[in-house]
C-alpha cells in the first residue's frame, strides 16, 4: 500500500473520503488546519498544542503555538526499528560503512554529549564544512538534538564562499575535513580551511574528522568528541525554534541565511515523504547530493519514513555515467533521486541503465526535465517506476509542485501542487492566470515557510524577498505556466540566478572573485540554458582596466580564480570581452536583459537606451 493510499484510508475511517487527487489537495489548503492536524495525528507526531494556526498572516504565521518537539527524537526511531538499516554510505575516499538505527543513536548520544562537553547548547551555531558521510549526519542530529542550530557547506566551496555564508550565523564550532577524493583527484582543502576559521571568530572549537590523506592540525578530533557513551537525549523546543539555516545562492549580494524551524521541517518532510515520494519503511534512498544543497536535508529526513538513507561522496559520474545507475541497483534503491541533466547525459551516450528491480520511484528535480528525456527514462525504466518530477527550493525546503501515486507522471510538466500547498500562477496584477506564462505564487502558508532570516530582526528583508511583489503572497521567483488541470510547466527564474546543471549559481559570486583579479574592471555572467535538458552554456562578459587585453592568460587567470574561490561549477565555458557592462540608472546590471539579447531577441525590444548607462556596449553581446 502506497503511503498515500495509507493516509487517505485513515483519513476515510474517520468520516473523510476523497474519490480523486485534485479533492484531497483543495481539501488541505482549503482547511489548512484540519488538513496539518491530519497530518500531526497520522504520523504520531505526539506533544499538546493549543491549536493549529494562531494566525494564518503571511508572514507571521504562527503554527501550533504552544507544543514543544525535537526533530532528531523523531529521525532516531523506536525501540522496534533498533536493528534495521539506517544509512549506507559510499564513498570515493574510503570503503563503504552502514549504520543499523541504534548504532546511529548511540553515535548522536555520544556526539551530543561531546559538544555539550564543549559548551554548545540551545541556540549556539555550529557549522560543517563536510562532505555527505555518516559523521555529518551524526553531528547534525547531536545539534538538534540540543537545540542548537546547524549550517553547512560542501567541501567543494572555495574559502570565500563559506565566509560568505558562516560569517553570517556568528558559529562557535566548526567540523571540518581536510580534504577528499573526487574521482582520481585528491582534493587538499586545508589551506582553505585555514582561511574559514581566521575568518570566524567566533569558533572556540575545531573538529576534524579523519576523512583522506589531509589531515587539520590544532583541532579536536572527532573520535576524541565521541569517546564517551551517552544515552540520545532530545531537548524540546517550540514548533518554530530554528534547525537549521540554509543559504540562497547569492545573486544580489550576501547570500541570503534562510531560517528553518523544528516543526515545520518535521511535518513538511513526513508529507513530502510518505504522501508524494512514496517513501516507506525499509525504503532505500539514494540522492546524490553534498551538504550544501537542501536535497540534502530531505534526504536525511527519510529516516522519518524509517527509509535506509543511502550517503554518496565524490565525483557521481566517475567513472563513467553507468556508476550512479549501478549503485542504485547493488544497494537495492527503491527511490532513486536525480537530475535531468545527468538523465539528459545518459539519453545522448545511450546509456541503459540496467535491472533495478528494487527501484519504484524516480525523483527528479534542479530543473525542468524535457519531455525527450522524460520519456528515455519512462522506456528504460518501465511502467512499473513511478517519474516524480518535483520544484520547490531552499526557501521552503521541500517541494511545491510534486507527482503523486495517484496521478500519473505527466511528459514535460510537473504533475500537481503538493498537499497542503495552494501554489498558482499570477500576472503583474496579481490575477491569477491559466494557460499563460506568470508568476509562482503560494496564496497559503506552509509550516515549512522559513521563520525568517539571520540577523533580520524586524523581518524587513524577509518581506522584501518574498512578499513585495503581492502582499500577503508568497512570490517564489519562477515563471510557470499552470494547466486547466493544474498541472506546471517552469520556464525558469523570474530573479538572476543562474540555473547550471540543476545547481544555482549567484551571480555576485562571481563578480566579487572576478572583480577583485588586477586587469578587470567589471563582468557581467548569464547562463544560456539547454533546451534537451544539458548543462547549457555559462558564459563570462569581462570589461578590462585601461590598456589591459583580455587575453588567455588573463583568461586563465579568471577559471583558476574561480574554480579555487568558488567551485568548479562556476568556471564559464566562454570569457569574451567586451567595452563595457551596461547597467540600469540606479545601477544594477542588466543581466535579464543581455540574457534575452543572447537569446536572440532585438535590443530595442528589452532595453529602453534613455533608461540605462553604457548602453553602446550593447552591440558587443552577442550569442
Amino acid at each position: 500500500m502506497t503511503g498515500l493510499d495509507d493516509y487517505t484510508s485513515w483519513l476515510a475511517a474517520r468520516g473523510r473520503e476523497f474519490t480523486s487527487y485534485d479533492e484531497l489537495w483543495r481539501w488541505s489548503v482549503d482547511d489548512l488546519a484540519g488538513f496539518w492536524t491530519s497530518i500531526w495525528d497520522h504520523f504520531e507526531v505526539g506533544g499538546a498544542y493549543d491549536r493549529v494556526l494562531g494566525s494564518a498572516d503571511m508572514p507571521g504565521t504562527q503554527w501550533f503555538p504552544g507544543t514543544e518537539l525535537n526533530y532528531a527524537e523523531h529521525m532516531l526511531g523506536e525501540p522496534g526499528d533498533a536493528e534495521r538499516l539506517a544509512v549506507l554510505a559510499y564513498s570515493q575516499t574510503r570503503a563503504p560503512a552502514s549504520l543499523t538505527f541504534t548504532e546511529l543513536a548511540d553515535q548522536v548520544g555520544r556526539a551530543r554529549a561531546g559538544l555539550q562537553r564543549l559548551g554548545v547548547g540551545r541556540g549556539d551555531r555550529v557549522v560543517a564544512y563536510l562532505p555527505n558521510i555518516p559523521e555529518t549526519l551524526v553531528a547534525f542530529l547531536a545539534c538538534a538534538s540540543l537545540g542548537a542550530v546547524w549550517a553547512a557547506c560542501a567541501p567543494e566551496f572555495g574559502a570565500r564562499s563559506v565566509l560568505d555564508r558562516f560569517a553570517q550565523v556568528e558559529p562557535t564550532v566548526l567540523l571540518t575535513v581536510g580534504g577528499y577524493t573526487y574521482g582520481e583527484k585528491q582534493i587538499d582543502k586545508t589551506a582553505d580551511v585555514t582561511t574559514i576559521r581566521a575568518g570566524l571568530p567566533t569558533v572556540r572549537h575545531t573538529i576534524s574528522i579523519p576523512y583522506g590523506q589531509y589531515e587539520v592540525d590544532g583541532t579536536h578530533p572527532w573520535p576524541e568528541l565521541l569517546n564517551e557513551p551517552a544515552p540520545p537525549e532530545f531537548d524540546r523546543v517550540p514548533f518554530g525554534h530554528p534547525l537549521y539555516v540554509l543559504f540562497s545562492s547569492g545573486t544580489t549580494g550576501l547570500p541570503k541565511a534562510i531560517v528553518h524551524g523544528h516543526g515545520g521541517i518535521l511535518l513538511e518532510h513526513l508529507k513530502a515523504h510518505a504522501l508524494h515520494l512514496d517513501t516507506r519503511p525499509g525504503d532505500r534512498i539514494l540522492w546524490h547530493t553534498t551538504t550544501a544543497w537542501m536535497m540534502w536535508n530531505i534526504l536525511v529526513s527519510g529516516l522519518l519514513r524509517r527509509a535506509t538513507i543511502v550517503l554518496t561522496d565524490g565525483n557521481p559520474q566517475y567513472p563513467d555515467l553507468v556508476a550512479q545507475w549501478q549503485l542504485a541497483a547493488g544497494a537495492r534503491v527503491s527511490l532513486f533521486g536525480t537530475s535531468p541533466s545527468y538523465l539528459a547525459a545518459c539519453r545522448t551516450a545511450g546509456i541503459d541503465p540496467g535491472r533495478l528491480p528494487a527501484l519504484r520511484t524516480l525523483g527528479v528535480t534542479g530543473s525542468p526535465l524535457p519531455g525527450e528525456v522524460f520519456d528515455w527514462a519512462a522506456e528504460h525504466l518501465g511502467d512499473a517506476v513511478h517519474i516524480n518530477s518535483l520544484s520547490g527550493g531552499t526557501d521552503i525546503c521541500s517541494a511545491l509542485i510534486a507527482g503523486n501515486p495517484w496521478v500519473s507522471a505527466r511528459r514535460g510538466e510537473l504533475t500537481a501542487p503538493c498537499l497542503g500547498v495552494d501554489v498558482t500562477a499570477f500576472d503583474s496584477a496579481g490575477n491569477e492566470v491559466v494557460g499563460k506564462v506568470g508568476e509562482l505564487v503560494v496564496r497559503k502558508p506552509m509550516p515549512s515557510m522559513p521563520i525568517g532570516f539571520w540577523d533580520d530582526p524586524d523581518g524587513h528583508r524577509y518581506r522584501a524577498a518574498y512578499f513585495d511583489t503581492y502582499p500577503g503572497v508568497w512570490r517564489h521567483g519562477d515563471w510557470v505556466t499552470m494547466s486547466p488541470e493544474r498541472s506546471f510547466v517552469i520556464s525558469g527564474r523570474s530573479d538572476a540566478t543562474l540555473n547550471r546543471g540543476g545547481v544555482r549559481l549567484g551571480t555576485a559570486e562571481f563578480y566579487s572573485v572576478v572583480e577583485e583579479l588586477p586587469g578587470v574592471a567589471d563582468s557581467l555572467v548569464v547562463h544560456l540554458e539547454d533546451p534537451d535538458g544539458g548543462p547549457g552554456q555559462l558564459l563570462l562578459f569581462v570589461a578590462t582596466a585601461p590598456g589591459i587585453d583580455l587575453d588567455d592568460t588573463l583568461r586563465q587567470l579568471i577559471r583558476q580564480a574561480l574554480r579555487e574561490q568558488l567551485s568548479p561549477r562556476h568556471v564559464p565555458d566562454r570569457i569574451d570581452a567586451v567595452p563595457a557592462i551596461p547597467r540600469t540608472l540606479t545601477g544594477k546590471k542588466l543581466e535579464k536583459p543581455i540574457k534575452q539579447i543572447l537569446q536572440g531577441r532585438a535590443p530595442a525590444e528589452v532595453v529602453a537606451p534613455d533608461a540605462i548607462s553604457g548602453y553602446a556596449a550593447i552591440g558587443a553581446f552577442t550569442p
